[in-house]
């Protein structure tokens, strides 16, 4: 392959040619209340090449036949032609790399039988749907897929890499009368079969909180202190400022670069975001990003300060800056943009009791349901919260939804949390018809003041 693809890119008439080859083996079984919805397995292979004329643009072709790899290139070659640039098209240096990246998997799932997977979705959905008379409908699903992705350019760079990934997600839904209520766990990871196993508490808990939410009242809306749990705080920070971040966005988009400009103020001393796509284990990691540039911390955040922003060649060379290793694509059929990796914010030192302790009336809101951003606006709908009285953890509450200025909310965290936690969930992150991208997102609890609930 990598002679192929090399022969290939040497006959590229572009400034810039690269090419990418992915093979990839999937299985899903999902069931929808007592029907097996779906049982596959899934081999695709295919690839994408970019050709790159500075003074014309961008040029794409993207195959499933490996053969003629060539008349490929010479496909997106012309397509670069034909494009229109006002100015030439840069990219910022990144070092030429040359490595096979492999995995070993505990219980590689590839070993296991679709009637295992089939059976191990089963078992978690009886859970569900045995759990109360109160659920109506169920959705328990197994996914999983291993890729191998060949990264080749003219500019001497060949990485192949292994890429895994086994996902579990189980859903309830949950009746009473006009009342209906639904609650989801995941669990999803660039691991092995054992990972998805042992995981009845998981269906349980899905269970247990729509039939919960059922007895719950609607929260009051007004303003309140809110003590967000970790992963509806990984979610905030990665919707509501992670997207700000990503520097194609910002270079298209004069009002958002006037809004996140190096050097401001974001939040208190004791805030810092960053975005990681080198730590070990997580669904947003790989060694390198899909333009072969080395991943790595990027603090975005630091004590408060805008620090930095995530980019591609593209981008960082527009803009005077390095590449981050933030330029990733969901698969062959679509070019890389700037997306996220793993996004979190900074733990610090604040018990979550110390957290609640002097509130006297505020919402614990956890989880995330739902939401939308425009700008630095954004709504959020917590997937289930508490309220908070005299210090106190209390009754159940539903329909909350979180809703504000990014800046002001940001300069009102005045608590962190020393409980930081990588949110092993599943889902993804979709953002020019790519989607889902694996992510992840990590952060501690932390406490918002003065922040506006919708309720009733």
């Amino acid at each position: 392959m990598r002679d192929r693809m090399n022969a290939a890119l040497g006959r590229s008439k572009a400034d810039y040619t690269e090419m990418r080859i992915e093979q990839r083996e999937a299985t899903t079984v999902a069931f929808r209340g007592r029907n097996l919805e779906t049982a596959s397995a899934v081999i695709d292979t295919g690839g994408i090449v970019r050709c790159l004329c500075r003074n014309n643009g961008w040029g794409v072709a993207t195959f499933n036949s490996l053969e003629d790899l060539p008349a490929r290139v010479e496909q997106a070659y012309q397509c670069a032609r034909a494009a229109h640039s006002e100015q030439p098209i840069e990219l910022a240096p990144i070092p030429v790399r040359d490595e096979r990246v492999t995995v070993s998997l505990d219980h590689d799932f590839r070993g296991v039988s679709l009637g295992d997977k089939k059976a191990l979705a089963e078992a978690y959905n009886d859970i569900l749907l045995t759990y109360s008379d109160e659920i109506v409908d169920t959705v328990c699903r197994y996914a999983d897929t291993f890729s191998r992705v060949c990264l080749a350019s003219s500019g001497g760079t060949f990485i192949e890499e292994e890429r895994p990934e086994v996902s579990l997600f189980a859903m309830a839904v949950a009746r009473e009368g006009d009342d209906v209520q639904t609650s989801h766990e995941s669990r999803a990871g660039q691991r092995g079969f054992d990972f998805v196993q042992g995981c009845e508490d998981l269906a349980r808990t899905a269970a247990r909180r729509a039939v919960d939410l059922l007895r719950a009242e609607s929260v009051v809306g007004g303003r309140y202190p809110v003590v967000v749990n970790p992963l509806l705080a990984g979610v905030f920070i990665h919707e509501a400022f992670g997207h700000l971040s990503e520097s194609d966005f910002l270079y298209q988009n004069p009002q958002a670069r006037e809004m996140m400009v190096l050097g401001r103020r974001f939040g208190r001393d004791a805030l810092t975001v960053f975005d990681d796509g080198s730590v070990p284990g997580l669904r947003g990691t790989h060694l390198y990003d899909d333009e072969g540039t080395p991943t790595r911390r990027n603090e975005l955040i630091k004590d408060g300060i805008l620090v930095g922003r995530l980019h591609s060649r593209e981008t960082a060379a527009k803009m005077g800056e390095q590449p981050t290793g933030n330029a990733r694509a969901i698969n062959y059929r679509h070019p890389p943009i700037v997306r996220m990796t793993n996004t979190a914010i900074e733990p610090g030192t604040v018990p979550f009791a110390d957290m609640i302790r002097d509130i006297q009336l505020g919402v614990y809101a956890c989880d995330a349901y739902g939401g939308q951003t425009a700008l630095e606006s954004f709504s959020f709908s917590s997937g289930y919260a508490y309220m908070i009285r005299d210090g106190h953890v209390a009754e159940m509450v539903k329909d909350v939804i979180l809703a504000g200025n990014l800046f002001t909310t940001l300069l009102n965290i005045d608590a962190l949390g020393n409980d930081f936690q990588w949110a092993h969930a599943g889902g993804g992150c979709g953002k020019g018809n790519q989607f889902p991208l694996p992510t992840t997102e990590g952060a501690p609890h932390i406490r918002i003041q003065d922040v506006a609930i919708g309720g009733k």
